[in-house]
Parts: C-alpha cells; structure tokens; sequence
C-alpha cells in the first residue's frame, strides 16, 4: 500500500508540473508583413511639414501575449523603399547631403528590454542604427490585436511612435544655415505580423 501511496503521489506531483509548464507559454513568432508594414514619417519644412513612409520593412517579432516584457523585435527598414509620395523629391531624399542610400541602404531595430505598461501597452528599448549610427532608443508601442486573416493565416498588429533628431545620426542638413528642413524626425510604425506556417500548432 505505501509504495502504491509513493506511485500515485508521484503520477499527481508529475501531472501538476506538467500542467504548469504548459501554462507558461512561450513568446511566438510573427513575421512582418511588408505589405501591411508601414514607417511614417514627418519633417518640418520651411514652415509646415513634409512626410512620406518607408514601403519596406522586415523581421520578427516575438511576442509573449501573457507577459510582453518576455517579448522581442529585430525589424530592419530598406531605405531606397522611401516614398514621399513624389517621385523626383524621392530621388532627392536619396542623394548624399540627406539618407545617401548609396552607402546605407538599411535601417535596424533590435530591442534589448520591454518595459510592459499595461497587457496591451509598454516601452521597448534597443539598438538602433541608421545612417551607419548606432544609439539606443525608446518606443512606445501599442498591441492593437491579435485574429485570423481570410487566407488561414493568424495575425498580430502594432503601433509605436518615437522622434528622433537627424543631427545625432550625422545628418547635416538641420544644421545648415536656412536650412528648409528641420532637424525633428517624428516616426509613427504601424506594423502588422503575421505566424509562419510551420509554427502554428497542428489541429
């Protein structure tokens, strides 16, 4: 009876553990979307404001839903993609004295801490490099959602905003006396993600 006793404790002992290892759930991956995926951005000019977006960007993002501080992003931003919705004014962003795409033609994020504010709300700290600078940089960012797409697919969509100044990246143009644009980047990213195929669970 004792050892019968040891046998079913330890069959319990095993189920609890079991059941609380499956309650921890890991963070999952979802890959960026970049047909949904959009870096906007704004600049003074003269006395209002020009803006345009960024048309291509890419990474994951692995998202724990439960705790978004287990979270983590590693996005990267094709600069030649820059559309201010004017084509001649696009080649111009290109050219030396503003992204000089010739040389960097990429941006990156990876985050290195998010602060959770809420289950849906938080701060993501990383490293970002643009124009061959590396800082690090905060973002606020939003978990607008999680669903089905119409393809089978499941998705997850999110919102951040930052401001970043040209000048601490080497940009010299704000710089410039009369310079017509400002030094102030304002950046809003809305980016939707969506789970690869092989990491949905099979039904």
């Amino acid at each position: 009876m004792k050892y019968v006793h040891l046998k079913t404790t330890a069959l319990l002992l095993g189920a609890l553990f079991s059941g609380m290892n499956a309650a921890v759930a890991a963070p999952v991956t979802y890959k960026i979307d970049a047909a949904h995926s959009f870096a906007n951005w704004s600049v003074r000019h003269v006395v209002a404001k020009a803006s345009g977006t960024f048309n291509e960007i890419s990474g994951n993002i692995q998202i724990d839903a439960d705790n978004l501080a287990n979270s983590s992003v590693d996005a990267k931003i094709n600069v030649l993609s820059v559309n201010s919705g004017l084509a001649k004014r696009d080649a111009h962003i290109k050219e030396k004295d503003y992204l000089d795409t010739a040389k960097f033609a990429e941006m990156s994020f990876v985050s290195t801490k998010i602060e959770a504010k809420s289950a849906t709300e938080g701060v993501m700290t990383g490293k970002f490099t643009m124009h061959g600078v590396t800082k690090e940089i905060s973002l606020p960012f939003k978990v607008l959602g999680f669903g089905n797409d119409p393809w089978g697919g499941e998705r997850s969509g999110f919102e951040a905003k930052t401001s970043l100044k040209a000048s601490d990246y080497g940009f010299g143009w704000a710089l410039k006396p009369n310079s017509p644009v400002g030094d102030d980047i304002e950046i809003i990213l809305l980016i939707e993600a969506v789970k690869p195929a092989a990491d949905k669970p099979k039904k």
